[in-house]
């Protein structure tokens, strides 16, 4: 049985904020490197092997205290970059609508048929994504940990599921929360989703929605 171990980057300012960020390389904010130090401790007694993250520095940053904990280097793979929000990268929901009538609530209700202007689709990041996400598992070195971001860990667990992207919104994966992925005899499983320490379960909070 091989895992890997999925993480959401923590919160940066601009998560709290409600806005857009895609591939603009936000840092995390003083909560993100907290939940990052949190992620670490969670994890500190798992035999990771490798690390591995979105090149972006807000993933990577995540992925650094656990890393530096067991001795490793954080890869950085292009793959796993967020979806490119495009045009609407540094903009609230209420910003894009005033701009593009209609295009939030498509996004919200049809994700799967939307391309962000100047940006990606669910099908433009499941192309690159998964790929890279199975080939994690041809790796020996195992258990892996991967940090990343909120559209990409979605679609792949659209992948893992034979769900449609349009199911995109059926998960809530909060920052710094932990999604563990096994490998077995019967395929790919999910054994663990969107879980954070010391988290009141009945209390968490509704995401934004972008």
């Amino acid at each position: 049985m091989k895992r890997i171990f999925l993480i959401r980057h923590g919160e940066t300012e601009w998560n709290r904020a409600g806005r857009f960020q895609g591939q603009r390389d936000v840092p995390l904010s003083d909560l993100g490197r907290r939940q990052a130090m949190a992620v670490a401790e969670v994890l500190s007694s798992v035999p990771f092997r490798r690390v591995v993250a979105s090149s972006l520095s807000r993933a990577v940053e995540t992925a650094r205290p656990l890393a530096d904990r067991l001795g490793l280097a954080v890869e950085p793979v292009e793959a796993f970059k967020e979806i490119g929000h495009g045009d609407w990268e540094g903009m609230t929901a209420a910003e894009v609508e005033r701009r593009h009538p209609g295009a939030v609530e498509r996004w919200h209700t049809c994700p799967g048929e939307v391309t962000m202007p100047g940006g990606e689709s669910l099908s433009d990041v499941s192309a690159r994504a998964w790929p890279a996400f199975l080939s994690l598992f041809e790796d020996d070195r195992d258990p892996g940990a991967l940090f990343i971001h909120d559209s990409v860990l979605k679609v792949i667990l659209c992948n893992i599921l034979a769900a449609p992207l349009g199911s995109f919104w059926r998960f809530q994966i909060a920052n710094g929360s932990v999604t563990v992925a096994e490998m077995g005899p019967k395929g790919l499983r999910i054994a663990l989703m969107g879980y954070t320490a010391g988290e009141d379960l009945l209390s968490r909070p509704e995401q934004k929605g972008l």
